[in-house]
Formats: C-alpha cells, structure tokens, sequence
C-alpha cells in the first residue's frame, strides 16, 4: 500500500480533480504490475496496472493492492470493478472508501458479490490524507481551502496606504514563481474589494505553468471598475455580491471547484480563520521589517504542520 501511495503522487498534476491513485499486482510475493492514473479522463491505476503485466495468466493468482476504492459505475471510463472480476483477480486490498455519491462502496460490493475477497482499510489515513482535498470536497460539501498571505518580520501584510500607492514588496522574484505554482495547483482563487481596487492583482500564472485559475472577487457594492486587471482576457472571472463565505463555498462546490486559494487581505483572511472555513494557510515571512501597516491575520503557532526557506525567506504550513 505504501508502493500505492507513490505511484499515486505521480498523477498530482494531471489526476485532479479527480483523486491521486496507486495500485499494484502481486503474485507469489513478488510485483508483477503497477499502475496510476495519470490524468482525469484517462485510465485508472487498475487498469494501467494490469495493462503492464506482461503474463496475463498470473493476475488470477494475484492480489490487487489500491489505494482508493474501485470505481463501480460508467463515467469517462468503464468500471474497474468490471475489469478486475473480468481478469479473475481474486483478492483485492484497498487502502480506503470513495468518497463519491456514485462509487462510495458500491466497488467493494460489486466484487463482493463476484466472489472476490475484499480487504479495506489498509494505512487507511495515509490513503485519505493523499486526496484530502477530493474528500473535503465530497464530505464537507466545499473546496479545500488554502489561505495564502506573506508578511514582514514584524507582523504586517502591507504599510498603511492610500490612492495609487504600492504595496510593500515582501516577497522575492523566487518566493512570487513559488505562489504561482501554488495558483496552478488550485482551480480558483479569491480576495475581497479592497484588495481588488489597492493592488489591482492579476491573479494569473505568469510565473508558472499551467491552466489559469479561475478569478473570484467579493463585490458586495458593485464598486469595482471595468478597468482592473481581474476583467480583461487573461483568464475568467466571476463576482459575488455577497460576503456570506458559506455561500460562497456552497456555490463553488456546485461549479465543481475543488481547490481555493484565497490571496485576499487581512480582513477577508481572518474571516475564514474565524469561521472555521480553512484547510491549510501558507504564510511567507519576510526579513523586512514595516513598522507599521495592516496587521497579518492570526494563527496559532501550534497548528503549523511545517517550515521551510525560500531565498531568505520563512515559509510555514498552518492547518486547523
């Protein structure tokens, strides 16, 4: 199940949204095939893996190891429980249950009912924390939600500032290529008014490759002018007149947005703190020191998960 979990992060770019997943055929102790599902619309891991073994006349002595549940119904694929009770695989091991209204044990039974012999639960944790987006996502009704600031050594997002002003600089060209892959890695990204009209963000991935997200912005008032960066070309956008973050979510989940990164300022970010409506926050500490300014939203330093350096730069992982 561990070798499942590899081949799994294989497909983190090309699987999502749907899951990251392993599996891997063992006959008589030894592995004869591997698979994952490399990207969304394409072959699962189970058939990659029993497309790679080169004797098909050992999988009915074989165990399947997976690390998701297999699928049971029609989408872009067949089924793969179908396949596995076709190829006569007698015993299947799968790390934990899918989520997914229309899978969500429906495999498991599918091959219990063909005989197969069904082990679930294996590192089972290890196997949920892989797709814990895909699982917030389906058990939580919303996106994953990464929030997403830098600020300087003393504790401020930003100087105080008025008009045409620019925001202090408090990351490096290296640490801004950084929050662009994380931009590419996510399928929408918000901030409120204020930040839309101070800073005027493009919200793009310029520094990275990838597919643009899609931009979101709170606009309760109907403030925002037509000439800001977040209306031209680049990428699409979408504004809500509302402020209510559950209802936001709620519709983001109805769009089919997994992943949300929230690059708003200070007070929109504390409001998902508050509320209790964050998965993980990335926080970029700079070695500038401001004095003075809009004071960085609060977490408790028990909650960081990890810490790294980028170019002089702290970075830390915060999750609730």
């Amino acid at each position: 199940m561990q070798r499942c979990i590899q081949l799994a992060l294989c497909g983190e770019a090309g699987a999502p949204p749907n899951p990251m997943v392993g599996a891997v055929l063992v006959c008589q102790g030894r592995i004869i095939g591997e698979g994952y599902h490399r990207r969304c619309g394409g072959p699962h891991a189970e058939v990659n893996a029993i497309r790679s073994v080169r004797d098909p006349s050992l999988l009915r002595q074989s165990t399947l190891y997976v690390s998701l549940e297999p699928c049971a119904h029609y989408g872009k694929t067949p089924p793969c429980a179908d396949l596995i009770v076709e190829k006569g695989i007698q015993r299947v091991v799968v790390g934990c249950v899918d989520p997914f209204a229309r899978v969500c044990g429906q495999g498991i039974r599918r091959l219990q009912e063909a005989g197969v012999d069904v082990t679930v639960g294996v590192m089972e944790a290890e196997c949920r924390r892989l797709n814990r987006r895909f699982f917030t996502f389906h058990e939580k009704g919303r996106p994953w939600v990464t929030l997403k600031w830098a600020q300087s050594q003393d504790g401020y997002i930003d100087r105080l500032r008025r008009g045409d002003e620019a925001p202090a600089q408090l990351s490096s060209p290296f640490t801004q290529a950084l929050v662009h892959r994380l931009r590419a890695r996510s399928q929408a990204i918000l901030v409120g008014t204020q930040t839309a009209l101070l800073d005027n963000p493009s919200l793009t991935i310029r520094l990275w490759p990838g597919s643009q997200p899609l931009r979101l912005v709170i606009d309760r008032h109907g403030v925002l002018p037509p000439t800001l960066r977040l209306f031209d070309d680049a990428a699409p956008t979408h504004v809500y007149r509302t402020g209510n973050l559950a209802e936001i979510l709620s519709d983001l989940h109805r769009r089919g947005i997994q992943r949300l990164l929230v690059e708003g300022g200070a007070r929109l970010l504390t409001s998902f703190v508050e509320q209790g409506l964050w998965d993980e926050a990335r926080v970029e500490t700079s070695p500038i020191c401001l004095g003075r300014g809009v004071a960085a939203p609060s977490v408790p330093h028990s909650l960081m998960t990890k810490e790294e350096e980028a170019d002089g730069r702290k970075i830390c992982y915060f999750e609730p």
